[in-house]
């Protein structure tokens, strides 16, 4: 149960972006407007076998990562070197690319913190990271060696498992760091980033922890992308920058990237006594499932009923809403009909962050997050780029017996959608995010008035 009284700082936040060095180019780019999307060269490489060709990726000459492979494996990357000695070689060998993320965003979201080493290293201090997939370029090239090749399973090394497991993320950043708290990765498909951070939330506000690194990553993958291609859920037939659009008319599938979000989060005593800087308060976090059985489709009760969660009867309406927004058909619809539907249509605006850079999948909640703190830092909110032409008509569910929600168009709902970025008080701010098998996440972060 929770501990009355008990409240959950945010106090360090880090990450890796594409196109972008570090949070600080990150910021600028986003509050300008731009888009961090871009053509992607090896989904070029693939000509006709692949219909996207863009995505909001991540290299590893990018981050000055680099890999070193193997003399006795084709393609394979047998370790990977720090040439900026962020990260100690024993962590690297025990790391694929996105756990390197996680590191490096977990390094910056640290130090940021201002945690001393007694702090980051005690029973109080846990990890919950999570990724939305394997560590698929190890397990490829170590496969096709041993089941194509013939080669010998020693010949892979003695890190395949530790390098692909499933919480291989979370392991590598307690390891990195050494705290002697939980250590554990929830996976929840695209709402994971968030799902992770709402867990550690509640690890705080429950008195299980005092101090959480918490967030989401996806590691730079042409596997993953593939598997998406395959189901033509992703953008095609724009030019980078306009690939991205939610709520737009002419949407017709999301921007698959990739990065990785990281924040440290802290009991609001602590952390004041410490004269730490506190970015922003958590304020409630929920999460729940459709129940409808359907493993794609968006529910609009199960939203509904996630929105009640969150909220209760508190009367708190947030200023912004930062959308889960991907750009697909039904997504977009059913979310902003669900939005409205619990806010009515004015006195917020909607923020899509996915609009600039792509659904970064595993890492998409937890870089969103911390755009909702950057907005709140601000006082801007961030814009749903390329939300140009919204529909004039009735969606076709909006039509049948069966719906219960709004029945006004999107384009009634114009006027909180922004396409630019532009300045605004903001106390409160609702992130939400969606996965696959019905599970739905919303957290509720606010301004520190004391």
């Amino acid at each position: 149960m929770e501990i009355k009284g008990r409240k959950v700082a945010v106090v360090g936040m880090g990450g890796v972006f594409p196109t972008c060095a570090n949070l600080e180019e990150f910021s600028e780019k986003l509050f300008s407007n731009k888009s961090l999307i871009r053509e992607w060269d090896k989904a070029l490489e693939q000509d006709k076998k692949i219909r996207s060709k863009v995505s909001g990726f991540v290299t590893e000459k990018e981050m000055n990562i680099e890999p070193v492979y193997s003399t006795l494996l084709e393609n394979y990357p047998e370790v990977f070197i720090d040439l900026l000695n962020r990260i100690p070689d024993s962590n690297l060998s025990t790391a694929d690319i996105g756990s390197i993320w996680a590191m490096l965003a977990s390094l910056d979201a640290v130090k940021m913190a201002g945690w001393s080493n007694n702090e980051t290293q005690s029973e109080g201090t846990g990890v919950v990271v999570g990724s939305g997939g394997a560590g698929h370029e190890i397990l490829r090239h170590a496969w096709h060696n041993f089941f194509e090749l013939d080669k010998k399973s020693r010949s892979v090394g003695s890190h395949t498992v530790d390098r692909a497991m499933v919480y291989r993320d979370a392991a590598n950043v307690s390891c990195l760091i050494k705290n002697r708290g939980v250590c554990e990765s929830i996976g929840s498909a695209c709402a994971t980033g968030l799902g992770n951070i709402g867990y550690a939330y509640r690890l705080i506000k429950f008195g299980l922890q005092d101090r959480v690194v918490a967030g989401g990553v996806e590691g730079t993958s042409l596997e993953t992308f593939v598997g998406f291609d395959a189901m033509q859920v992703l953008s095609r037939g724009f030019s980078p920058e306009e690939s991205s659009r939610p709520f737009d008319k002419d949407r017709n599938g999301f921007v698959c990237s990739f990065g990785a979000g990281i924040v440290c989060l802290e009991e609001y005593e602590m952390a004041k006594a410490r004269g730490a800087n506190i970015l922003a308060v958590i304020d409630n976090y929920h999460n729940n499932s459709d129940g409808d059985g359907d493993m794609f489709y968006p529910s609009f009760n199960g939203q509904q009923r996630l929105w009640k969660g969150l909220l209760g009867e508190t009367g708190t309406k947030p200023d912004v809403v930062k959308a889960h927004g991907t750009s697909t058909p039904a997504g977009d619809a059913i979310e902003l009909l669900s939005i409205v539907d619990c806010l009515g249509s004015k006195d917020y605006h909607i923020s899509a962050p996915k609009s600039q850079f792509g659904h970064m999948l595993g890492a998409a909640g937890a870089v969103e997050f911390i755009t909702a703190i950057l907005m709140l830092q601000k006082q801007k909110v961030l814009p749903c780029l390329n939300a140009n032409h919204l529909n004039l008509e009735q969606e076709n569910f909006q039509k049948t017996d069966k719906w219960q929600g709004p029945t006004s168009p999107l384009a009634d709902f114009r006027d909180i959608l922004p396409q630019q970025s532009f300045e605004k008080e903001i106390n409160y701010i609702t992130c939400l995010n969606y996965g696959f098998g019905g599970t739905n996440s919303a957290i509720l972060i606010s301004k520190d008035n004391s």
